[in-house]
């Protein structure tokens, strides 16, 4: 039996890849990162990854970031550093700079390479 109350949501590859899908591919990291919001910029990262050979993770919206979401971000550069993509940090906030670079992983997750770029 199919109940159509409550209709079966589309699955997020779906949304990427099918008719309508987004042309903007950009990771938003949400005010404040928590562990609870980490699962979703976990999935976000990995769609990003498997579709694009640029994950651009907007941080400027960021006043709190934790460390499961600190985690994500270390290893969604390391990985697209071993796969030849780039991994870039948009307009990153003051809290999300002064919170990478006090707990010192501003080149875990490329903040150091991009201040050269754009230097």
């Amino acid at each position: 039996m199919t109940s159509t109350l409550f209709p079966p949501e589309p699955s997020p590859a779906s949304s990427i890849t099918g008719p309508g899908a987004p042309t903007d591919r950009i990771v938003r990291l949400p005010a404040h990162c928590t562990t609870v919001t980490a699962e979703d910029t976990r999935v976000r990262l990995v769609l990003a990854a498997d579709f694009d050979d640029l994950i651009e993770v907007d941080a400027s919206q960021v006043e709190s970031i934790g460390q499961a979401t600190l985690q994500l971000l270390i290893a969604a550069h390391a990985e697209a550093v071993a796969a030849g993509r780039r991994f870039a940090i948009i307009d990153p906030s003051a809290a999300f700079v002064e919170r990478v670079t006090h707990c010192r992983l501003a080149e875990a997750i490329g903040l150091e390479s991009q201040k050269e770029l754009n230097s």
